[in-house]
C-alpha cells in the first residue's frame, strides 16, 4: 500500500511539472465560466499561504473546504475556526468573504463537521434603461455545509459532505430571483509513515470531488448554469528534520468538472468545434474530460497546479509559501503566496499574503487571517 501511495504521489508530481511545459498557448482564450465562483476561493489562511493546496495536507479545522475525509485524522475531539478575506480592497471597501467552520469527534473513528461561507458583494445601484436610479441592494451569496468523515483503517479515511447554496444578486428586480442549488462532496484520504534515510517522514494523498450538484438560475427566461463542480487531487511529503523542525511539501491538481465553452459560427447558433454545453450534470462531469475545442492540448490546460511549502518549529510556529498556476487561455491566474502561523495554548492564528504575477488578483497584496480554537485546549486551560 505504501508503494501505491508513492506511485500516486509521483504521478501527481509528474503532471504538476509537465503540464506547464506541454501546454503551449496556441489556442484561443477560452476560460470556463460558472456561477457562485466564491465556492472555489480558499477560505483559510493556512492553505491560502501555500498556493491553495489542501487535498492532502495534514488535517485541521478548515479541512471541510479541501477534503472532508481528513477530519477522521484530526488530533482533537472538537473545535471551531473562522476566517476573513477582504475582496478588491483597493477598489471597493465592502466586498469580503467570511468563513465559519467546526467539527466534533463522535468516537475514535467518526467525526462530523459543519461550515458557513458568506460572500458579501457590497452595495449595488440598479438603474433603468436611461440611467435613472431604481434601488440599492446589498448582493450576497452563502453556502451551508454538513460533513461526515470515517476512519476505515489506520491509513485510510473517507468523507461525504452536503451543501446548500444561495445566491441573491438582484434582490428580485425585474423577473429575477435568488439562485438556489444543492451539492455534495465525496472525498478520500490516505496517510502513512515513511523512512527517508535517517529521517522520519510521512506521505499522504487525497482526492475531493466537490460541489457535485444541481444547476442554478436567476430567471426563468434563461437556461440554468453550472456551479463550480471540481476535482482536486493532491499529495504531501513530510520530513522530520529533527525533534523540533519539520517540512511539508504539497502538490495539488485542480480541474473544473463542467463543460468547456465550444466554438460557434458567426451567427452564434451552430457549434463548429467542441461539444454542446447544455447537458445534464452527470453527462457534464464525464464530458468535461474530452470536450475542449482544442483537443487534448486544451484539456491539459484545464488542470491548475498548486505547490506549497510549510515549515514548523516545535509545532508552534510555521512559515509557509506557495505558487498557483493557471494556463493563460483558461484565466491566467498565476500568483505567489506566503504566510505564517502560530499555535498558542488555546488558539491558532494564521496569516497569508498574495502577490500576483499576471493580472491584478482581487486578493493582491491583501493580508488575510484565520483564527481557530480547539475544545481540548480550552478544557485544559479551564482546569488549571
Amino acid at each position: 500500500m505504501k508503494n501505491k501511495a508513492l506511485t500516486v504521489s509521483f504521478i501527481l508530481l509528474f503532471f504538476a511539472l509537465i503540464i506547464p511545459v506541454t501546454a503551449q498557448e496556441d489556442d484561443k482564450y477560452n476560460p470556463i465560466q460558472t456561477v457562485v465562483p466564491f465556492l472555489s476561493i480558499a477560505p483559510d489562511s493556512r492553505s491560502g499561504a501555500m498556493g491553495d493546496v489542501g487535498a492532502a495536507t495534514s488535517a485541521d479545522i478548515f479541512s471541510m473546504h479541501w477534503n472532508p475525509a481528513k477530519y477522521a485524522f484530526i488530533d482533537g475531539n472538537g473545535g471551531f475556526g473562522m476566517s476573513y478575506s477582504p475582496w478588491l480592497r483597493a477598489l471597493i471597501p465592502d466586498i469580503n468573504l467570511s468563513y465559519l467552520t467546526g467539527y466534533y469527534r463522535i468516537d475514535s473513528r467518526q467525526v462530523v463537521a459543519a461550515s458557513l461561507m458568506y460572500s458579501s458583494l457590497g452595495k449595488i445601484d440598479f438603474t433603468d434603461e436611461i440611467g435613472g436610479f431604481l434601488r440599492e441592494f446589498n448582493a450576497n451569496e452563502f453556502s451551508v455545509d454538513a460533513a461526515y468523515s470515517r476512519l476505515f483503517s489506520e491509513h485510510w479515511s473517507g468523507g461525504v459532505a452536503l451543501r446548500f447554496i444561495y445566491s441573491n444578486l438582484t434582490g428580485g428586480l425585474e423577473d429575477t430571483k435568488p439562485g438556489i442549488a444543492f451539492a455534495a462532496d465525496a472525498s478520500a484520504y490516505y496517510t502513512t509513515a515513511l523512512k527517508l534515510g535517517s529521517k522520519e517522514g510521512n506521505i499522504a494523498a487525497g482526492i475531493n470531488m466537490s460541489n457535485i450538484g444541481s444547476k442554478m438560475n436567476y430567471t426563468e427566461l434563461n437556461d440554468p448554469d453550472f456551479i463550480p463542480m471540481n476535482m482536486r487531487l493532491g499529495t504531501t511529503f513530510t520530513v522530520e528534520l529533527d525533534r523540533y523542525n519539520s517540512i511539508d511539501i504539497s502538490f495539488d491538481l485542480n480541474k473544473l468538472l463542467v463543460p468547456t465553452p465550444p466554438i460557434y459560427d458567426v451567427d452564434g447558433t451552430t457549434i463548429i468545434d467542441g461539444k454542446d454545453p447544455n447537458v445534464s450534470v452527470p453527462v457534464a462531469i464525464f464530458q468535461s474530460f474530452y470536450d475542449a475545442p482544442g483537443g487534448f492540448s486544451e484539456e491539459i490546460k484545464e488542470f491548475n497546479q498548486s505547490i506549497g511549502l510549510e515549515y514548523w518549529y516545535n509545532q508552534q510556529f510555521a512559515l509557509r509559501a506557495g505558487y498557483y498556476n493557471e494556463a493563460e487561455l483558461k484565466g491566467n491566474r498565476k500568483y505567489f503566496t506566503a504566510g505564517a502561523g502560530f499555535r498558542l495554548s488555546v488558539l491558532s492564528l494564521d496569516f497569508s499574503y498574495l502577490i500576483p504575477f499576471t493580472q491584478n488578483n482581487p486578493l493582491a497584496r491583501t493580508l488575510r487571517f484565520s483564527l481557530s480554537f480547539e475544545f481540548d485546549s480550552l478544557r485544559s486551560l479551564s482546569q488549571k
